[in-house]
């Protein structure tokens, strides 16, 4: 998922940062964009079919012994957000979503793998459960602490576009045909498992709602609108 999401952001330099949990992914163009005119039937479409085949694509780097039992697919939608506010809390959202799923699952294959429970009775016994319940079964039970479990199952996959452009840092080459190959240059994206819900991460990465590598001071972060495009898989989001 995450090399198929660095696929799209490193095709499309607009898409300043990408979000990735479980089947899921979002990514959010910069205020400014104008790829293909802002239509956004078109852009959601190549985004979509653009994640999809890179996934396929790289399937075999990442799992050579097994293989593709049928062709995977991916829906997206587009929602265009009116403040930076309305945007943060969806993103919020999303990796609050990430914890919550994660913690269930976590808990939940404990108790069927090391308890000996069966799915059934592993779900009766996480009915009605909070995080602090499950929190208390895996460490008490089980010897578990939960926030020793690694960070991209926690907070799942943060991608952040570190310039505005990268038309001057694409490379060029010959394949074996002779034909010159311009390829994209990877080195612009970074790849974080850290918090996005306070305000740590935003700071650190301005350009992200300001638009511009560098924060113009009157610019509002408020102001301007930005488009968020999610792509996830028709199946849950739950982790099994």
């Amino acid at each position: 998922m995450n090399r198929a999401a660095r696929s799209v952001m490193t095709e499309y330099e607009d898409i300043v940062l990408g979000y990735g949990q479980s089947d899921e992914y979002s990514f959010v163009f910069r205020r400014e964009a104008e790829v293909f005119q802002r239509r956004s039937v078109k852009i959601i479409t190549t985004l979509v079919s653009k994640f999809s085949s890179a996934y396929v694509f790289y399937w075999n780097e990442y799992f050579p012994e097994i293989k593709l039992l049928y062709p995977p697919s991916f829906d997206g939608r587009m929602v265009l957000y009116p403040t930076d506010k309305n945007l943060k809390d969806y993103l919020c959202w999303r990796q609050a979503d990430c914890h919550i799923n994660n913690l269930y699952n976590t808990t939940f294959w404990t108790l069927v793998q090391e308890g000996k429970l069966s799915n059934t009775e592993a779900e009766q016994r996480l009915s009605g459960t909070l995080s602090a319940d499950k929190n208390e079964i895996l460490f008490s039970e089980f010897g578990i602490n939960y926030n020793n479990e690694a960070q991209v199952f926690r907070k799942g996959t943060v991608l952040v576009q570190n310039k505005r452009t990268r038309r001057n840092h694409d490379k060029q080459s010959t394949n074996e045909l002779g034909l010159e190959v311009r390829s994209k240059d990877f080195q612009n994206i970074t790849e974080l498992n850290s918090d996005i819900i306070g305000d740590k991460f935003w700071e650190e990465n301005p350009h992200i709602l300001l638009g511009n590598p560098v924060p113009n001071s009157n610019q509002s972060a408020d102001a301007g609108l930005k488009k968020s495009i999610r792509a996830t898989t028709s199946e849950t989001k739950t982790i099994d």
